[in-house]
């Protein structure tokens, strides 16, 4: 049913992104927009992981820095049958994960330092599964696609605002059959359906990833405590992370000015997460 969910919401946003800018400018319009995704979705095909890593400060870990992260790493790759990932390790006292990588072959999982300080063995085999089902479930290009998608939907607004000051969208003709209010309509409003749809995308991919990651350990229960405790530190710690890599960290980082933080977030509310979980629980 998430899968179905995320499927009609691609959909959704691909549509969005043509019909706006066959509407804004015609079959030049969404032609341009084509392109515009084509280019943008394939420079995210190849760089995403090189980019979140980067701007993340994550450096790579090895078996002797880090044995405990490698034994969880190589007990749930050989249950999920999934190739090992490289393994990085975050300098930052907020505890948080993140997975990344266009596909099992060429994925990574970072995790922070306050992450291992913070979970007991049980804690951590969660987190890790739960990112282990984003890279087996394809989660990370299904986002990126989500996300250079309504960029590109943005992007063709942006220009449309500018066409239309300079007398390129709406003007003349356009105008005086209602076209020039139509395209107006769809300035303001596709960069915040974009936006919408790419959030719900988002919050699918969390919520089956919670439940991959516990079908994958065999019980919720390590998952629903780390959660909790993720939770509560990452409203006291901030993340030196960009918004675009918070959006692939297990659960949201605290960064400055969150007036609507629940409403525009990438992830579900931890509340609903865990109590999802917990029904996991009631029905095995």
């Amino acid at each position: 049913m998430r899968a179905l969910k995320t499927t009609l919401l691609l959909t959704a946003l691909t549509l969005l992104l043509l019909f706006g800018g066959q509407m804004l400018a015609g079959q030049r319009g969404m032609t341009m927009a084509l392109v515009v995704a084509v280019v943008m979705n394939g420079t995210a095909y190849f760089f995403s992981d090189k980019i979140a890593l980067r701007s993340s400060g994550a450096q790579p870990v090895t078996r002797e820095q880090s044995p405990r992260l490698y034994a969880v790493m190589e007990r749930l790759c050989g249950k999920s049958g999934l190739p090992m990932p490289k393994l990085y390790l975050i300098p930052q006292p907020a505890p948080n994960a993140f997975a990344t990588g266009r596909n099992p072959h060429h994925a990574s999982v970072a995790v922070t330092a306050g992450l291992m300080e913070l979970l007991d063995d049980e804690e951590l085999e969660g987190v890790i599964a739960h990112e282990l089902s984003h890279v087996r479930n394809y989660d990370i290009l299904t986002s990126s696609i989500a996300a250079t998608v309504a960029g590109a939907v943005t992007w063709l607004a942006y220009a449309a605002r500018w066409g239309m000051i300079l007398g390129g969208v709406g003007g003349s003709s356009r105008s005086r059959n209602g076209g020039g209010l139509t395209a107006l309509l769809m300035i303001i409003l596709a960069p915040f359906a974009a936006l919408l749809l790419q959030l719900g995308i988002s919050r699918q991919r969390e919520y089956e990833a919670d439940a991959s990651g516990a079908r994958l350990v065999g019980h919720p229960v390590g998952l629903m405590r780390a959660l909790e405790k993720l939770g509560a530190y990452n409203k006291r710690i901030p993340m030196n992370i960009s918004p675009s890599t918070s959006a692939l960290c297990i659960v949201a980082p605290l960064a400055a000015g969150q007036m609507l933080a629940g409403l525009f977030s990438t992830h579900p509310p931890l509340a609903k997460r865990i109590e999802a979980l917990r029904n996991m629980t009631v029905t095995r």
